[in-house]
Formats: C-alpha cells, structure tokens, sequence
C-alpha cells in the first residue's frame, strides 16, 4: 500500500512544534503534501528539510510568512515542478508537483493550496482568478499522467461537507460557483473525490477543518476543506481513508489514503 497524507500545516514552525514529526514517524506515510507552509528557504534548511526520514520539497511564496506548500517523499522523484504558469499565484508558492516517472508510467503527486476568499471580495475574485486558471492545467495534466492532487481546496462541495450548511451559503468556502467549480471538476472534468469515492455518506466524520471561534474544534463544527482529487486509474486503487484528530498540529486535520497502485 502506498500511503498519502494531506495536512494544512498554519504554519510548519507550529505544527512541528505541536508534535507532527512524531506522528508521522508513527504513521510512516510514503508521501506527506502539506499547505500553509509560511516559511521560506532559509527558514527551511537544516530544520525541516526532511520529517521522518523523508525528504522535502518545497514551492515558498515570495511573501514572507505566507502560504508555501511542500511534499516530503520517501522516494526521490525523476521530476520537481514549481508553479504550474501562472505569475500571479505562482507568487504566492501554491503549487509543487513530484513526478515519478518509468518505462512505463507516469504518475504525479501534487500539493495545491487554494486561495481563500474569506477575507474580502478582492480575495475572492482572486480566487475565482485561481479556480479559472488551474482547471484547464489539470485538464491538460490528465492527458498526459495519473495524477493525485493533495490539498486545501478551500471549498466544501456539498451540504454534507460542512456542518452549517444552511447559515453559509453566501460565505466564501461555499458559495454556489465554487461548489459548481467543484461539481465541473468531479463531472466533465474527470476527476474524483477520493474520499467521497470511499465514504459517499460521512458526514461530521468527514471535517478537516474548524474555526478558532466559538470552541468550533470541542464542537465539531467543522468543514470538509482537504481533498484528494485523482485521475480515476489512481483513483481505483485507494483502498482506506483516515482523518486523523486525536491530536492538533493546526486547524486543519491530516488526511491519509492508502492506495494500491500496483493492482
């Protein structure tokens, strides 16, 4: 089995300081993609570059203390993609990609950072901006590789992904063209919700994230936030699905799938 782990980190400083080196000693993921990485290289070398015996690599922001995301695999990749084209987020270090490539496949792993909208209509539009530019790329990606993309989608897509659906469809995180973004994705796109694929019905089970407000986190009132989106030959293969909270490194929840691609 091939273990993926997803976690939004708020933060790499903080969550390693809360104990996330040794859980992923314990769950000895193959790869781990995590978001929010907000450091940059210097901050990085010599303290972070590997977690667990498994080496890192990263996309930082030109913005200090800000987003960043980053892969640590066991395996070394035949390929390092930074940014997938597009100078505007490309800035803000939302995309890396780890390719592992043979005579006779070619398979990508991919940790994305979404932006969030919550903060205002100009981030909002941007992050309509950003919905736009990536979903013709992954398009392109499809036809090309099996891939899985990792991250903080930045979107609950259905009612059963969030616990106060009724109260927020007019917020950022579910807004109706976000959701149909989704919906087009999962659709004509192509691609599937791994975890959906594996627990169709979950419902507050399923959150990866929670607000710092009103002791959301003790209440579980949380949203469904981290993705795996796949291309359907590696989708195939996902066979069991963890979010794990027995402990918190941030605001979000990891998120691990163990596929098995070689069947």
């Amino acid at each position: 089995m091939f273990k993926l782990t997803s976690l939004n980190l708020n933060g790499i400083r903080s969550a390693c300081s809360k104990g996330l080196p040794a859980w992923i000693a314990n769950v000895t993921p193959d790869c781990i993609c995590v978001q929010e990485v907000k450091a940059q290289s210097d901050d990085v070398q010599g303290r972070f570059e590997e977690l667990a015996e498994l080496r890192g690599y990263f996309h930082f922001a030109a913005k200090k203390g800000y987003s960043g995301v980053g892969i640590y695999s066991r395996e070394e990749p035949s390929e390092v993609v930074i940014g997938f084209g597009e100078p505007e987020f490309d800035a803000e270090g939302r995309y890396v990609e780890l390719r592992f490539d043979s005579a006779d496949t070619k398979r990508s792993i991919i940790s994305c950072y979404f932006p969030s909208g919550s903060s205002g209509e100009e981030r909002q539009q941007a992050k309509f901006r950003f919905l736009d530019a990536i979903y013709p790329h992954l398009q392109r990606l499809k036809t090309e590789r099996e891939f899985v993309l990792c991250g903080d989608v930045n979107i609950a897509h259905q009612a059963i992904d969030l616990k106060n659906w009724k109260s927020n469809q007019k917020n950022s995180g579910f807004l109706p063209e976000e959701r149909a973004w989704m919906s087009k994705v999962l659709g004509d796109g192509g691609l599937v919700d791994v975890y959906r694929q594996l627990h169709p019905d979950a419902t507050d089970e399923a959150y990866t994230w929670w607000s710092n407000r009103g002791q959301a986190y003790a209440k579980n009132v949380g949203w469904r936030l981290d993705y795996h989106l796949a291309t359907p030959g590696l989708a195939s293969g996902a066979r069991s699905a963890a979010i794990y909270k027995a402990e918190k490194f941030s605001d979000h929840a990891p998120i691990t799938i163990a596929y098995d691609w070689q069947a």
